[in-house]
């Protein structure tokens, strides 16, 4: 489901509102295609306990030292391939 209505829906419940294609559109931050809106939509109305799920199982933000890792692997890849270039 795309961030933007996940977040649109989760207002809503909180709330207390039932979320429809109108009321979702209404509270998206940034547009997002119609097709979208009504597939997350009908995905809440087939099984409400989804939108709970995705609540749970959202991926905590990444810290700065695991950016600062992942940008450190990646340089040592580039020094390496860099290397294997110039033999």
């Amino acid at each position: 489901m795309n961030a933007a209505v996940f977040d649109a829906i989760k207002v809503l419940l909180d709330e207390g509102k039932v979320p429809t294609v109108a009321l979702t559109k209404s509270r998206l931050i940034k547009p997002v295609p119609m097709p979208v809106i009504i597939a997350a939509v009908s995905q809440y109305k087939n099984n409400p306990d989804s939108i709970y799920n995705l609540m749970k199982s959202q991926v905590q933000p990444i810290g700065s030292d695991s950016k600062t890792s992942q940008l450190d692997r990646i340089e040592e890849k580039l020094d390496r391939l860099l290397t294997l270039l110039e033999k």
